[in-house]
């Protein structure tokens, strides 16, 4: 008997370190994604979430958010394309959209790319420090097919400014791996007073 034998509570001691990487790293993981990381069942990472006292997804959503999502001035509630998450108005945010079947090609069950890009456009609007902000171009690139079911984090920042024009960089991912990316440049419009007519 010279073999080392692991038992039950090394491996489960490994998984839980695993565990704890992969949502700090993403906390957007559902439980079936970790299952498939780890290689273990669903009900398993239930199990080792629950012992680790580590909240499901949408408790990890809510208490992410961070910044004033009240404070989004350029943008209505529910004009905001996805879940907005997190959000520093005049400088970044992040949001997250989650794939549902009426977004798909019936075909193929491939996410359609409007709405990768409606996500991207609605955030690069929604960070601006202004009641008007207006996207004027962008330059857009799709990575990778997104399928039903996946949750797309989209992440924008903006990267430099001059006078009312803004470069508002947007990278989006699925499991850390990208997906979309766009350069969006948007304008901020100073909105003229009425004339008031004698």
């Amino acid at each position: 008997m010279g073999g080392v034998i692991m038992s039950n509570s090394t491996t489960k001691l490994g998984r839980h370190k695993q565990l704890n990487v992969y949502i700090k790293d993403n906390p957007f993981l559902t439980d079936e994604d970790l299952a498939a990381l780890l290689g273990v069942s669903v009900p398993t990472i239930r199990l080792d979430r629950l012992e680790m006292k580590i909240p499901e997804l949408r408790e990890r959503i809510k208490h992410l958010a961070k910044g004033d999502t009240g404070a989004v001035k350029s943008l209505l509630y529910g004009e905001i394309v996805g879940e907005l998450v997190e959000i520093v108005v005049g400088k970044s945010g992040t949001s997250l959209l989650t794939i549902t079947p009426e977004m798909v090609f019936k075909r193929n069950l491939i996410a359609r790319g409007h709405h990768l890009f409606a996500q991207a456009n609605s955030l690069a609007i929604a960070i601006m420090d202004a009641t008007t902000a207006l996207t004027g171009s962008v330059k857009a690139s799709f990575r990778k097919q997104v399928k039903v079911g996946e949750r797309v984090v989209a992440e924008a920042n903006i990267i430099s400014v001059l006078d009312n024009r803004y470069k508002v960089a947007v990278i989006s991912k699925v499991k850390g791996l990208k997906v979309f990316e766009a350069m969006f440049t948007v304008f901020l419009l100073v909105e003229e007073e009425p004339v008031q007519c004698k």
